[in-house]
Order: C-alpha cells, then structure tokens, then sequence
C-alpha cells in the first residue's frame, strides 16, 4: 500500500541539510585530490590555439580534433577568455563546480520523484565512497561536465513527470547535446528523448518539431566537423579504435572497478531499496526513474565492447552515474532502512580502505589500466600536479630535448627512437614525443608541431592498423621514421648518417613511398591545405569514406599499399 504523500513538518529541511553536507563532503575530497593529467593538457593546447586565433586544433596549420568532448573544449576557452587564471586552473575549476553542481541536480531529482517523504542520500554515499569520482572531479578532463550533464538531463525529466510548468524546448535542446559532451552520448539522448515523448506524449507533429530542435547543434557540429575535420568522429576515436570490439579487455576493466570497491555489495543493495521506494509511482515517473538505468547498462555495454581504457575506473563513472540517480536519494521506511544502514557500513569501508592493487596502479602493460594520478603524481613528484610547468622536468622529455637543439638552427625534427632525442634537419619543427603529449604541448611554442606516437594528434598514427596486445587507448604506435619522412630533409642515407644510426635509413625511404599513395597523399590534404570552400566540401563529401582508411604502421608494408 503506498505511503502518504502529505509533507511532514522539518522534513524538507533536513533534506537540505543532509544535501549540503554530502555536496561539502564531496567538494572537500575532490579538492584534496586536485591535478590536471597529461591527456587533460592536451584539451588545453586545443583551447589555447582556439584562444590565439589558431581554430580548434593542437596543432596550428593542421587541423586535427585531438579531443574527444567538443562541449568541454569550447566552455573552457569561454573560460580562458579572462587574463588573470592560467587555463590549467580554469579546468579545475570549472571540472570541480560541474561534479559538485551534477551531484546537486542528481540528488535534488530523485527528491523530486518522492515528495513529502523522509530521504536520505543512499546513492551519493555511494559518490563519496569512491576515489575515482573525487579525481576525475579536477583531472582537466569533461569528467565533471559529464556527470553535470547527465544529471541535468535527469532533473528536467523528473520535474516533466511531475507535471509541473516546464518548458520542453530547452529540455530538448539540452538533451540533443549529448553527443557533444561525448560523441557515445548519442546512445544517451536517444534514451532520454524517447523518455520525454513517453511522459509528455505529445502529437506526432510536436515530437518532429522537438526532435529537429534536440538535433541543431550535434548535427550542426558534426557537418562542420566532417568539413573541417575531413573525418566523420574526433581524431581520438581513430587513434583508439572507437568501434573496435574487444570483449576480453573490456569485461578485465569493469571487473578491475567493480572488483576493487566491491560495488556489486551497493549496487544490489540500492537496486533492492530503489524496488521497494519505486514500486509506488505512477507509470510516467517509473519510465523517468528507469531511463538512466537502461542508458547506464547500454552504456556500460559499449564501454565494455570497446576494451575500456587505460585509466582505471573514468570510463565507468557515468556509467556508474546513470544506475545511481533513481537511488541518489531513497526513502526511509522500515523496508529500506536496513538496506541504508549496510550502504552506510559499505561507504566507510570503502573510502578508508578498498583501493586497486597497488601493484598494477602504474602497469600498462598486460591489461593496461593505471591508476592515473597515482602515476601522475609520482612522475612529477608534485603532490598537487596543476600547470604544465610542474612536468618541465619529467626525465627524458625537455631538458633532454632543449639539450639536443643546442647547436642546431632552422627548422628541425626531433625523435626519441631508442630513448634518447635524435634533432634533424626538416622543413618545418616537428617534435615527436614518445607517450606523453600534453605537457609538451602545452610547454613547447605553437608554432612548432607537437605530434605523439600513440595518434591522438597524429594524422598519420590515427590511420594506422591497430596492434594486436597493446592496451586500451594505446593500440596505435607509429615508427619515427613517418615522422622524420613527411618532415626530414635529405636522402635517407644522410638522415640516417646525421642520426648516427638512430633512424634507419631504408624504413624511411619506405614511409616515403607510402606517404606517396594517393590515398594517404588525400589524408594529409585533408588536414594541412588552405581550407577553402572546394576543401571543405571535397573532407564533407569524403569523410566517411576517409574515417575508413588504415594501413600497416611498419613502412615496409605501408609503401605496398597494405
């Protein structure tokens, strides 16, 4: 029998009050665990070129998308449009103010679906409890703005089911922006779009106009991603092989977070509570309720496909976000109150206590999941790593680089085939750096070209085939002697001689003859030539076919058109 609905006297108050304090709680940790990662630099250096004019590039002359979520590029170079903060801690910042704003919305909407009743915030224990979510909460990744919009989405369609006056327009549009936060977020608006037709069940007419409305902007950018980009998805989706299934990597990163913070023990327990507080709604609310879990499982799915990521647990906090909203908060009642308790008893173990293996926080090797601050801190030996300058001098990077420039003069390209930086004489500055690509990009001028072996800001890498046992987001490795031919000057035999061997010779008059093919001729065209109108509608027209190219990354192969 459902439970009243008359609102009991302080009880909104102490709502509130427990809301505030889990918002405090969070903000407190999140900022004890501040930094900027190295893959968080390298949304800056696009922003920073955005910022001097330069277009939405990491490199200026080559228009390559290096980052994955075009709504967090773009608010921060809103952001950077204020003298006095380094863009670095504008990423804190704004990353900070999303995950505490996120969790708001996430905890006020399931208020909201419970009126009248005594809550408490089952869920954002669960938020409390885990690290992950304190790290990514800085990070300068759209970890924030993920969990912000997510949120938001869910808050507007509470207050749709509730009936009260809301204006579908802007909930339409804020749904369609799902693809722009993260281009896998597409399988997100779908979901919550479909709910909205469902609670609000307008004509056939009214759901077209809403539907064209939630489409103006992903479809807008992705035109002008594709004619100016040339490729049909940001370049970091090539790089990491996006739409590639690998089951066995995928299924060991779900375990490697689940697993760790034992979160079945929560999860089942909210999933119980989160049966008894939703049996009671009415039909249009219970389809709201139940929306972000079927996003959260389809999502996890397609995370689970693609082989998760190197960075342990970021690829699962919105997946994880999605099954918690129904539960952020869930009434007491004699059912779950037991079930609260042991959530309570699970957050103090888990936060005190529940950590990944220390042994693997620094591995990318066989699975290849790190424990990204961990070793991130460890490699700058900062306690809070922030700006670029706090890498400056991570061993093998600059200061050797700055070493190995010391005599030279005019443009140069400088490689790191064997550990040790190898300077030659090029047609324009290209640096390649081995692994690391954010902080050298944001240290290096940008007027030189910053490209990594791994193909996130590499046209050339990005194409590749991938290499079958390399780990998630790694799977490309492209040999310097690309590099050194698409810039080099002289013949391979001298390129080689001025290296001392470092760079050899005849792979380089390989990757010559397969920089000649059409087909990775078009490629590099595609990025590097005069954007004019002709241009942007030969990358339009050819994007999808050209987001298919691969080839082999050994030279020997590629010049057979392999």
């Amino acid at each position: 029998m459902p439970e009243t609905a008359a609102r009991p006297r302080g009880k909104g108050f102490s709502h509130w009050w427990t809301t505030g304090i889990v918002l405090a709680i969070f903000a407190f940790l999140a900022w004890q665990r501040r930094w900027v990662c190295d893959d968080g630099l390298i949304v800056l250096r696009t922003v920073q070129n955005l910022l001097d004019g330069n277009g939405p590039v990491f490199n200026a002359g080559e228009r390559v998308e290096a980052n994955t979520s075009t709504l967090w590029t773009y608010l921060l170079a809103v952001g950077g449009l204020q003298p006095w903060l380094r863009l670095e801690w504008v990423a804190v910042f704004a990353g900070l103010l999303a995950a505490v704003a996120g969790l708001f919305f996430g905890l006020d909407g399931a208020r909201r679906l419970f009126p009248g009743r005594r809550v408490v915030p089952a869920g954002g224990l669960v938020v409390l409890a885990l690290p992950p979510f304190w790290d990514y909460a800085t990070s300068g990744l759209e970890t924030g703005l993920v969990t912000l919009w997510l949120s938001l989405v869910w808050w507007q369609l509470v207050r749709h089911a509730a009936g009260g006056p809301v204006r579908t327009w802007p909930t339409a549009l804020l749904i369609g922006c799902g693809p722009l936060v993260r281009p896998e977020f597409a399988l997100v608006s779908a979901i919550a779009f479909a709910a909205l037709v469902a609670v609000a069940r307008p004509g056939w007419r009214r759901a077209l106009g809403w539907l064209v409305l939630a489409g103006v902007l992903p479809v807008g950018y992705q035109v002008f991603r594709m004619g100016y980009y040339g490729l049909i998805t940001p370049n970091t989706a090539l790089a990491k092989e996006a739409t590639q299934a690998r089951w066995d990597r995928g299924w060991y990163y779900l375990v490697d977070f689940f697993g760790s913070y034992w979160l079945l023990v929560p999860v089942v327990l909210l999933l119980v509570a989160g049966g008894f507080a939703l049996r009671s709604l009415e039909r249009k609310t219970l389809i709201v309720a139940l929306a972000p879990v079927l996003a959260g499982l389809l999502l996890g799915l397609y995370v689970t496909r693609v082989g998760g990521d190197y960075m342990h647990a970021r690829m699962l906090l919105p997946v994880l976000t999605c099954l918690l909203l129904p539960v952020m908060v869930v009434p007491l009642t004699r059912w779950t109150a037991p079930l609260v308790v042991a959530v309570v008893a699970w957050t103090v173990t888990s936060a005190v206590g529940l950590r990944p293996d220390s042994a693997e926080q620094h591995k990318i090797g066989a699975h290849g999941i790190s424990d990204a601050r961990v070793f991130w801190v460890d490699t700058t030996a900062k306690e809070y790593p922030i700006t670029a300058d706090d890498a400056a001098l991570v061993p093998g990077y600059l200061p050797e680089l700055a070493a190995a420039r010391a005599n030279t003069a005019g443009p140069v390209v400088a490689v790191s085939p064997h550990g040790s930086w190898v300077v030659l004489p090029a047609t324009r500055t290209v640096i390649s750096t081995p692994g690391a690509l954010g902080f050298p990009g944001m240290l290096l001028p940008r007027a030189e070209t910053v490209v990594d072996d791994l193909g996130l800001a590499s046209p050339l890498a990005a194409h590749t085939l991938a290499i079958p046992g390399r780990p998630a987001g790694h799977q490309k490795l492209l040999s310097v002697a690309w590099t050194v031919a698409d810039a080099g000057v002289g013949t391979p035999e001298e390129l080689s001689a001025a290296s001392g061997g470092a760079v050899y010779g005849e792979e380089v008059a390989a990757a010559r003859r397969a920089l000649a093919r059409p087909e990775i001729r078009e490629v590099l065209d595609s990025v590097r030539a005069p954007l004019t109108f002709d241009r942007f509608w030969d990358n339009l027209v050819h994007a999808v076919g050209r987001s298919r190219l691969r080839f082999d990354s050994r030279p020997f192969e590629a010049q057979f058109g392999r």
